[in-house]
């Protein structure tokens, strides 16, 4: 569970200048400053490696399977994702937490190299690295913020969630950037620096793993004790918490993949009926544009917005903005079904996900138990998320059979919005009743000021 670290070395100069530094952001503990450094470079470097790989998988899906193959390999992502984590969790009963997490980045490590050197063979590995990159992403990201939530408490993970977040967020745009001026060396070379990416963040994750084990021995043995003590599909499968987090992320893809897919066929419309312009030209400038947008937005939000939001009102109000932004938006999109309203509402939409709603996400696992960390966020992150896209193209699908208007897309979205926020309302009330029962002798609740900050002292926050 979460706990405090006590720190044997004086508070330096070097670390009270950071932490003053690091105050428009969030506030931060000088005792706190090395280990949410490390836990936030780990985040850049990880989502670095993510938009190098991301890179290699459009082109290679594309031209090796086709646009139909795409959309088939993401479901064949769901079905690979439910296989790997059976086996995770079945590792979880055996192992603690840092030999679990040194386990899944040797294994991505390793696949991640044989890749590598069949791409340099020219073998035909798009469709098994599309799918392939999929597991990667979504169980690597939850492993690193079950180990987040497994280190900080709740007070600590309100303020420095933040700051992490920041770190991923920095990550994806100089991913990108890094990935358009490798791209001409070929896949080899993209793959090849993923890897080193990946290598730096298991040592690193290895170094904040051995500042967690100052905490004491108790700790330590808490800390090798293997994650699940029963079957893991049986203990999950009763987890209420769990299960209302799964839904809400169903709910949320399926609505994000449903408003892209709306924003999409409303551009491709005005894209034929633009006057002087070519097509590709005017999609292409559309998009760079929208992309421009919702990620400024998003690390605005991220660096200035969140950790206050979180520190102010709490986890559970936090965890409802989004939804609510959802309803009003695709309520307007209903409404006036043009291309400047969902534009301003998919711009608006994602950038709350992958700033306040993501963030927020996160933290709901500070209250959890271990094995919900553990391979209750990797379930959740894996094959729920895949689920919400399916579920999405199923009825992109069913809506191009049968005809279905914009207004009628938008509508359904309204009504899955609705649907989001009473799973929301379903997840609050269990964090709550979670939060009360951690914290019995302290009746503050998260929906206001903040839990009394650690002092400095000769046993603080680390």
């Amino acid at each position: 569970m979460s706990r405090r670290f006590c720190s044997e070395h004086p508070v330096t100069l070097n670390r009270k200048i950071w932490a003053k530094l690091l105050r428009p952001f969030t506030k931060v503990h000088p005792e706190e400053t090395a280990l949410v450094a490390l836990m936030s470079l780990t985040a850049f470097l990880l989502l670095t490696a993510y938009y190098l790989l991301k890179t290699v998988r459009e082109p290679l899906i594309l031209l090796q399977g086709g646009a139909e193959v795409k959309l088939y390999a993401r479901a064949g992502q769901a079905l690979a994702m439910a296989v790997f984590v059976h086996f995770y969790a079945q590792l979880a009963r055996r192992v603690g937490r840092a030999k679990l997490l040194r386990f899944v980045f040797l294994f991505f490590i390793s696949n991640l190299v044989l890749f590598t050197i069949l791409a340099q063979a020219n073998v035909q590995i798009g469709l098994p690295f599309f799918v392939w990159v999929g597991v990667f992403s979504y169980t690597i990201v939850a492993q690193f913020w079950a180990l987040a939530a497994d280190i900080y408490d709740r007070e600590q993970g309100k303020r420095l969630f933040p700051l992490i977040g920041a770190g991923s967020s920095i990550g994806a745009v100089v991913g990108g950037l890094v990935a358009r001026a490798i791209v001409p060396l070929g896949v080899p070379a993209l793959m090849g620096s993923a890897v080193l990416l990946l290598v730096v963040c298991a040592a690193l994750i290895g170094v904040v793993e051995q500042r967690a084990r100052a905490a004491g021995p108790h700790d330590l043995e808490t800390v090798e004790a293997p994650i699940l003590a029963r079957a893991p599909w049986r203990q999950l499968s009763r987890d209420r918490y769990l299960w209302l987090i799964a839904g809400m992320v169903i709910l949320l893809n399926w609505v994000n993949s449903s408003g892209e897919y709306l924003l999409d066929r409303t551009l491709l419309a005005a894209a034929k009926a633009a006057v002087g312009t070519a097509p590709q030209t005017f999609i292409g400038a559309f998009k760079a544009d929208y992309y421009v947008w919702y990620n400024a937005i998003g690390l605005a939000l991220q660096l200035l917005l969140v950790s206050r939001v979180l520190a102010v009102f709490g986890v559970r109000f936090a965890l409802s903005c989004l939804p609510a932004f959802a309803l009003f938006g695709y309520s307007a999109a209903f409404i006036v079904p043009t291309l400047a309203v969902i534009r301003m509402v998919k711009i608006g939409e994602n950038s709350l996900q992958y700033s306040l709603q993501e963030t927020t996400r996160h933290a709901l696992f500070l209250v959890g138990s271990r094995d919900e960390k553990f391979v209750g966020k990797t379930a959740v992150d894996t094959v729920a998320v895949r689920m919400g896209a399916i579920l999405s193209a199923l009825a992109v699908y069913a809506g191009s059979r049968l005809s279905w208007s914009t207004t009628t897309f938008a509508a359904i979205n309204v009504v899955l919005a609705l649907g989001w926020i009473a799973f929301v309302v379903g997840i609050s009330r269990e964090h709550r009743r979670r939060e009360l029962r951690l914290a019995p002798a302290n009746p503050s609740t998260d929906g206001g000021a903040l839990l009394t900050a650690p002092q400095p002292s000769s046993c603080s926050t680390g």
